[in-house]
């Protein structure tokens, strides 16, 4: 029997610092400004200053694995029910499929209608040595398959591998549920741990604004923003995809499952920009991870599907690919058959599963796509210029698919939490940095 606790004054009333001190997101937002500011006008100090990027970015990394780590273990072993485990990964496999599927084919759309690479006059002068070598790098479906068993989990914490850490929690989770009594310490113990972590989160966030500043910043002042217009058809119309992607897919699937966008929106505007500012998913899975349990996910289905995600349903990296790959045929002149084109669609829809804790995982896999179908690296080259900028779209799109990925989840299992949800909708329980 649950007993309604009347909300604390604290909790009813804004916090007294709240009108002179701005939210976390307006603060990494100022710091996105500032840090497009400074490395136009002064990119040398933009340049400098990435080391504080890198050391935000260093303090998510120590977060991730024990906080995945405990949250996964506390939902499966919490729940003790395997056969829902099951369950939700086959429904997780099946979601992240039709998503990833539709995002290959509008970036095969978006390409073919707007011809990005075709006439583009840009001076080849990159060398294809690494990108040839990147491209022996591609997994094979053994490979992929005997990468999901990590040989140390301690290993598999130490170099931020995701996806064993989930292997490896999974299964932990399943034999602390099996022995019962006997493991109840043990999940209290993870509980405590849980709770831990996502208070640590807290205080590395009020870190954020400072990272964002120094990563775009790093951004602009070394790359610069003259590119842009070099390529700026290209990354008009890859965003304008993403876009597309955004208002089709996620908004219509948030209808289908009910669940007002704008409050979905609004929950993850965090992760989102943390992730956009510094092209980093891992930088975002923290807060992603606590922002959708609040918003009425259970424990159970964010902790196994959104890690899961960041494997098997990149929806921004797999539009980029199937665009890039086209764009680079255009602009060697290469007329692909629609035939080709879909050949390649599906040589895609495999080998962008299989780049899990690989290093530069979306040049890997479209290198060894043009490798594949004898187009030149020297376009992949290119790409490379503006990688950083391409980068930050599609990862902030992956976040959002990976996060309303869990939403769909947990209605079709029917545990998704409404009244938690409309409460959030009205307004009433913005995401905290920390569990009270």
């Amino acid at each position: 029997m649950k007993v309604a606790v009347p909300p604390s004054p604290a909790a009813s009333a804004p916090a007294p610092t709240r009108g002179r001190w701005p939210s976390i997101t307006t603060q990494i937002f100022i710091g996105l400004v500032l840090g497009i500011v400074l490395g136009h006008f002064l990119p040398e100090w933009g340049t400098a200053i990435k080391p504080l990027a890198d050391a935000f970015l260093r303090m998510i990394k120590m977060i991730i694995a024990p906080l995945l780590f405990s949250t996964l273990v506390v939902g499966i072993a919490g729940t003790g029910d395997l056969k829902a485990m099951g369950r939700i990964g086959l429904k997780a496999i099946i979601y992240f499929e039709v998503a990833t599927t539709i995002a290959l084919f509008l970036g095969l759309f978006m390409v073919n209608v707007f011809k990005p690479g075709a006439g583009l006059a840009v001076p080849i002068g990159a060398s294809t040595e690494e990108l040839a070598t990147l491209a022996t790098k591609q997994q094979t479906g053994w490979d992929i398959f005997l990468h999901l068993f990590p040989t140390s989990v301690f290993d598999s914490m130490a170099r931020g591998d995701i996806l064993q850490v989930v292997v490896f929690s999974t299964f932990f989770g399943i034999a602390l549920a099996a022995i019962g009594d006997k493991g109840r310490p043990a999940v209290e113990f993870f509980d405590s741990v849980a709770h831990v972590m996502f208070k640590f989160t807290g205080y590395v966030m009020l870190f954020a604004p400072i990272g964002v500043f120094a990563a775009i910043a790093a951004t602009v002042g070394s790359k610069g923003l003259g590119i842009l217009i070099t390529l700026g058809k290209l990354v008009v119309v890859m965003y304008a995809g993403l876009a597309i992607f955004v208002l089709i897919v996620i908004l219509g699937v948030a209808w289908i499952i009910r669940v007002p966008f704008l409050a979905f929106v609004k929950a993850i505007r965090e992760p989102f920009l943390i992730a956009f500012t510094t092209a980093s998913s891992e930088a975002a899975l923290p807060k992603s991870l606590e922002v959708m349990e609040r918003f009425g996910v259970p424990k159970n289905i964010v902790g196994f599907v959104l890690p899961t995600g960041y494997s098997f349903n990149l929806d921004g990296t797999t539009l980029y690919l199937s665009l890039a790959s086209v764009f680079v045929a255009q602009l060697a002149g290469i007329d692909l058959t629609i035939g080709q084109q879909l050949v390649m669609m599906l040589t895609l829809m495999l080998t962008s599963k299989g780049v899990a804790g690989v290093p530069r995982a979306a040049l890997v896999v479209l290198t060894a796509t043009l490798t594949t179908f004898g187009l030149p690296l020297e376009g992949a080259a290119i790409l490379l210029g503006i990688d950083q900028i391409l980068d930050m779209g599609r990862t902030a799109v992956n976040v959002m698919g990976n996060c309303i990925s869990t939403a769909v989840v947990a209605r079709w299992e029917g545990v998704l939490d409404d009244e938690k949800m409309a409460r959030f909708a009205a307004g009433g329980a913005e995401p905290a940095s920390a569990e009270a």
